[in-house]
């Protein structure tokens, strides 16, 4: 059975996209396996999207020290639907932070700890000016995450 991969990234300039993007050809690598990639802006994913995969990307700009307000609302929207049902659903964050992104990874880490979510690896905070290395960053953590759902590891 093919296995899911669940990309909710914000991406709001060309930055953001081609972070969102980088994550998505990582995904779809062909060392990482077989994996179904889907990838949605947190304003158009939902409850559903996450009860249809096996694991979770999420990205997010830093927002005066917070997650944007889009994945707030994407985890305002889906936090109870998927409650019981996604606990232990494998998931990695990705944060584009101009300072130092330790508000926004507590705020995505307290709702992921509230959902029972289990981490694959610590989160990428991507800080200060802007790096092109940044894109081969979320690149390698996309290839991880499916490579890891396509052996089943994850």
């Amino acid at each position: 059975m093919t296995k899911r991969l669940l990309i909710v990234a914000h991406a709001p300039s060309p930055n953001t996209r081609k972070l969102r993007d980088a994550a998505a050809r990582g995904a779809r690598h062909e060392d990482a396996g077989a994996v179904d990639v889907t990838v949605k802006a947190p304003l158009d994913a939902g409850p559903d999207d996450v009860r249809a995969c096996d694991a979770i990307l999420l990205g997010t700009t830093e927002n005066l020290g917070y997650m944007s307000g889009a994945l707030k609302d994407f985890f305002d929207r889906s936090y109870y639907p998927v409650l019981d049902q996604m606990q232990g659903l494998p998931c990695a964050l990705y944060i584009r932070a101009g300072h130092d992104g330790t508000g926004t990874r507590r705020a995505v880490e307290t709702i992921v700890t509230g959902l029972r979510w289990k981490w694959v690896q610590e989160p990428l905070i991507l800080r200060g000016e802007w790096q092109d290395t940044f894109a081969d960053e979320v690149e390698e953590l996309g290839q991880c995450l499916a490579a890891g759902l396509d052996a089943g590891i994850l």
